[in-house]
């Protein structure tokens, strides 16, 4: 059963950044792109030690949803060093709201970046959606959550080494992503 996604709504008054509109965001200079993307993981990176906390992850995850759907701001982001806090969160955040909302910044950056660079650690995000769907199995509220993201970014991988530019290597996938894929196709 595939759910559709609720509209993401932020709240500007508590976003602890100035909530620049995607075409700001891409008409930055280097060093205003560089500074509001450090503020930026700089929150994200912050312990989540009380609600608040908690919530105003939550709010600038869902600000970052709202931006990510242009595909230049979904380039920068993907290839910045966003994506590995990202990933650092999806592993170690202990809401799961907070890495359900990550796995959908995630999933949307994959779904409008055009190109990906080499660097960039799709792979790393793979195994780790990968391990956290067999970890939680039988949790479907997760699935749901977590198997968009995944989707997206094999995906995002089978674009790329369909252009060939890249050679097969640079993101390898790991059977276990199709095998666990396979099986929440199977068993729902």
């Amino acid at each position: 059963q595939i759910l559709k996604q609720a509209p993401v709504r932020f709240d500007l008054k508590t976003l602890h950044i100035p909530a620049h509109s995607a075409e700001k965001l891409s008409s930055m200079k280097d060093v205003d792109w560089s500074s509001f993307l450090k503020r930026v993981c700089s929150l994200l990176d912050s312990a989540e030690k009380s609600t608040g906390a908690a919530r105003s992850k939550l709010n600038l995850l869902s600000y970052l949803c709202t931006v990510a759907v242009h595909k230049e701001i979904a380039s920068r982001l993907m290839s910045s060093q966003l994506f590995p806090i990202l990933m650092q969160q999806l592993r170690a955040a202990t809401s799961w709201d907070i890495r359900a909302k990550v796995a959908r910044v995630m999933g949307l950056m994959a779904l409008h970046t055009p190109g990906l660079g080499e660097n960039v650690p799709v792979s790393e995000a793979v195994i780790l959606l990968t391990e956290l769907i067999r970890e939680n199995f039988r949790n479907s509220k997760l699935k749901q959550c977590l198997l968009p993201a995944l989707g997206e970014l094999l995906y995002l991988i089978a674009r790329e080494e369909e252009k060939g530019e890249h050679p097969r290597e640079c993101w390898a996938v790991p059977s276990a992503a199709y095998t666990v894929l396979m099986r929440c196709l199977r068993e729902g």
